[in-house]
């Protein structure tokens, strides 16, 4: 058949741009079509976090996840710079708040060793150097981690690609042939060789519309946030976290200073209702069916509930939120906080209940890759 492009890639959220963008460093003279659902490409997961390039502190030793995010994290930094682009290196600061904590706190300094990044540990007085209202017994300073404006990222890497962006072009079938594959949206059939999934929150559905089973389910999670009134932003530097419990998937509720002198607290981590539900009033009977028909969802619900209720309760209450946020910052009150915008994390939850830790990449007939 004759072909519209060489790839289609799903999705024109950081994902799919960058790996238009990455094909046109392979191939400058390569087709390339990025079909994206919404109006404007970054609408989901790209254009809803705090903008944090992490270190990969937290991430195994050996996998996708630590080799991205060290690898990746230098090279979008030289990125921002070459462009023009908004980054900040700000560092992190890791804190433990009571003795339980410090063996988790020790082991994510060597792991951080392992990974070549720039680790300090500190005591109270060194970790006054760089955050004097935070409170702690303990905690490692990451020289390596930044902050920077994902969205501008994502237009840049559109704009460099060269990549032909259709907006507004939901995928609504997907047919294999021999020699390609044709994708069917609610605008155009698009012909291409090699389809490319990188549908984010959508990804297990785009994946089994090609006829693929990838094994896990998209369940999204809420990630609520409040942001410090202009009067207390001075209360925190740079970025602090707590030490994430390894018995809970996420890593709990922090701080984080964004590009224009902001400061977030969050997130807590709630079951959304909905794949693109931003707040407890959107709710998707359609996406709520799929959630609750994946024997996963039970099985990680038995395995957390005691954290999630926890989770739950900084949902719903203001004063819970508030409690998290001083185990670090002592000086915030409830007044210090005011709600921000959410985010929804697409997370990958296999059948057994277990969150995939890492970067799951597979490659199926008629070149199609999620």
């Amino acid at each position: 058949m004759g072909y519209d492009c060489e790839v289609a890639v799903v999705g024109g959220g950081i994902v799919g741009l960058s790996t238009a963008y990455a094909l046109s460093l392979a191939d400058p003279g390569l087709r390339v079509v990025v079909l994206e659902k919404e109006p404007a490409p970054a609408t989901h997961q790209t254009g809803h976090n705090s903008g944090v390039v992490h270190s990969g502190l937290y991430y195994r030793p050996g996998s996708l996840k630590a080799r991205y995010a060290v690898e990746g994290g230098r090279e979008l930094a030289e990125f921002c710079r070459e462009q023009g682009l908004p980054y900040q290196r700000t560092g992190k600061l890791v804190v433990a708040t009571d003795s339980a904590e410090l063996p988790r706190l020790h082991a994510l300094a060597q792991r951080g060793r392992e990974h070549g990044l720039p680790i300090r540990e500190l005591g109270p007085a060194g970790m006054a150097e760089y955050e004097p209202r935070v409170a702690g017994i303990a905690a490692l300073h990451v020289g390596s981690t930044g902050i920077c404006d994902y969205p501008a990222v994502s237009a840049a890497y559109a704009k460099l690609s060269g990549a032909q962006l259709r907006t507004g072009s939901p995928v609504t079938a997907i047919a294999r042939r021999a020699d390609g594959v044709t994708v069917g949206t609610t605008l155009a059939e698009v012909r291409a060789k090699v389809l490319v999934n990188c549908a984010g929150l959508h990804s297990d559905r785009i994946a089994r519309l090609a006829g693929d089973e990838p094994g896990v389910r998209i369940v999204p999670f809420r990630g609520e946030y409040y942001e410090l009134t202009p009067a207390a932003r001075g209360l925190v530097r740079g970025l602090v976290y707590p030490v994430p419990d390894p018995a809970f998937p996420f890593l709990g509720v922090h701080l984080t200073r964004d590009l224009h002198g902001g400061v977030h607290a969050g997130p807590n981590a709630v079951p959304a209702l909905a794949r693109e539900g931003y707040d407890w009033r959107t709710i998707s009977p359609a996406d709520l069916a799929t959630t609750l028909g994946w024997s996963g969802s039970w099985r990680l619900g038995a395995r957390h509930w005691r954290s999630e209720t926890g989770e739950l309760r900084r949902s719903l209450s203001k004063r819970a939120f508030t409690a998290g946020v001083r185990r670090l910052l002592p000086d915030c009150t409830a007044d210090d906080l005011v709600r921000a915008p959410a985010g929804v994390r697409a997370q990958a939850v296999a059948r057994d209940g277990s969150l995939l830790d890492d970067f799951a990449f597979a490659e199926a007939r008629a070149r199609c890759m999620c």
